[in-house]
């Protein structure tokens, strides 16, 4: 039987005061937002305890490798995701919402920042603790401690920077499980160390797995009184890979031979330079044209919606929780994914690349005041979190953020947002480094990469990414205005900059 391990912080309450602030930051040169946030912070440790009791909870539900496979979307009808879909029922989903890098680490780092990974140099898996460092550096504390600096209790369990969250950071953690593999590094279908994909059926107890172990943490916070408003943050580790479930998430679905498979073309690649397809194509991973040979897509697309079926079961544990309880009338929820993920797609099945099924992710807000059972097409970034939670829950703005208030869109569905949202990639493995970025502004997706490719895509027209209209040189030429339009959002240092 697999033993699950867990890092456990000891409680530990979260104090920030002006004078730790300009000290972390002293010398940085970035005078002028280091003196807006301490001066929010010195404001905020003025407030009395009546007027933050007044106001809204937070829960943070953060999911791990979750698409846009999710009931609401419509995108595979396969998929089963009753909780989630209850979620954005109750609240407004956000359906043109993307990651701001197609990896969980920078991802997740982006969100608490709110930041771009490549203003805070973070190309792959920052340590927890780096996290806070560098914000600081830019004059910013991390999300979840902007809101204690303004009274509120922090709790967290489960994957929510890289690995947990940084420790002494929030009161009260429930640390994090480990990634419920198999016993002495067994593999079911796909075996090598670059990657922990592989697929099958879960054979240890349910109960023991680090996701239900998570949601019962989270629950019993809920159950519990707190003397001050609360920020409970909770992460959830599937569907990333190992896509194992326990058997009965898989019996859920049916037949493999049944469900939804996605759209694939085999010469898909055919209109990308080599510099993309290297940049965004793994070769440690399984290939489609291998899946159909094998007759395995199935198998692994069923494996994928167990999972997803599996993380939705204990995201409604705690939803229900906090519906049970007395703070149900005064939560902000905010779901989200850190990235999407490509399951046969683009003759892949991984994340990793600047292509939309790595970016679009699920993101619903609900709560106080939350429009129910809407959805917003406009586009939005995980990296308007942070604004947006702040706005909703009346807290100042922290000037320092990168990201956007989503609420305008809340209070006007029909507004025009002018405001992209950009995504970015570096592969550097194997003594090469290939880098590109990708802005969103409707339905309209451009990249443009180290080497200057470029990749352009009508998502109205042409949803599943199959004619990239900046490779024809007659196309190129009619959109070459609107390229360069959307290039201008891309900071240009990106390619050049020298991570941490």
């Amino acid at each position: 039987m697999q033993k699950v391990s867990r890092i456990v912080f000891e409680p530990a309450l979260w104090v920030s005061t002006v004078c730790c602030l300009l000290l972390a930051t002293a010398g940085c040169n970035r005078d002028e937002p280091v003196q807006a946030v301490a001066t929010e912070s010195a404001t905020a440790q003025t407030e009395t305890a009546a007027a933050a009791s007044e106001r809204p909870n937070v829960l943070m539900i953060a999911v791990d490798d979750l698409n846009d496979w999710v009931g609401y979307t419509g995108v595979n009808p396969s998929t089963i995701t009753p909780n989630i879909d209850a979620l954005a029922a109750s609240g407004t989903a956000f359906t043109n919402a993307f990651t701001q890098y197609p990896v969980c680490g920078p991802s997740r780092a982006s969100v608490f920042a709110g930041l771009l990974p490549g203003t805070l140099g973070f190309t792959s898996q920052p340590k927890d603790s780096n996290v806070p460092e560098v914000a600081q550096e830019f004059g910013t504390p991390l999300l979840h401690s902007y809101f204690a600096q303004h009274g509120y209790k922090t709790m967290a369990v489960g994957k929510l920077l890289h690995r947990h969250i940084p420790q002494g950071s929030v009161d009260e953690s429930g640390g994090r499980g480990d990634w419920d593999r198999l016993e002495d590094g067994e593999r079911l279908n796909w075996d090598t160390d670059r990657t922990m994909t592989d697929w099958g059926v879960y054979p240890y107890p349910e109960e023991e797995m680090s996701d239900p172990m998570a949601a019962k943490w989270a629950v019993e916070r809920l159950q519990e009184d707190h003397d001050k408003p609360f920020m409970l943050m909770v992460g959830f580790l599937r569907p990333h890979v190992p896509w194992y479930s326990p058997q009965r998430w898989f019996d859920a679905l049916g037949d493999p031979a049944d469900l939804h498979l996605p759209p694939y073309k085999p010469d898909d690649h055919d209109d990308l330079t080599e510099y993309v397809v290297s940049a965004s194509v793994a070769k440690d991973y399984p290939r489609t044209e291998w899946a159909i040979e094998t007759g395995q897509w199935d198998d692994i697309v069923h494996a994928y919606l167990a999972a997803v079926h599996f993380v939705d079961h204990y995201i409604g544990q705690v939803l229900d929780a906090l519906a049970e309880s007395h703070y149900a009338d005064n939560t902000i929820v905010v779901l989200w994914s850190d990235h999407g993920y490509l399951v046969g797609e683009k003759n892949t099945f991984q994340k990793h690349n600047l292509w939309e099924r790595s970016g679009k992710v699920p993101l619903i807000v609900a709560g106080p005041g939350v429009p129910k059972g809407e959805t917003r097409k406009q586009q939005a970034g995980l990296i308007d979190i942070y604004p947006t939670l702040l706005d909703l829950a009346d807290l100042p703005e922290n000037p320092v953020n990168a990201g956007h208030s989503l609420v305008p869109l809340l209070d006007d569905a029909t507004m025009e947002w002018e405001y992209p949202v950009i995504t970015q990639w570096r592969r550097n493995r194997d003594n090469w480094d290939r880098r590109g970025q990708a802005v969103q502004m409707g339905e309209w997706r451009y990249s443009l990469y180290g080497d200057g490719s470029e990749e352009l895509y009508n998502h109205a027209e042409d949803p599943n990414e199959w004619t990239n209209l900046a490779a024809d040189p007659e196309t190129a030429a009619q959109y070459r205005e609107m390229m360069d339009r959307l290039k201008t959002h891309l900071p240009a240092d990106f390619y050049t900059m020298t991570p941490r």
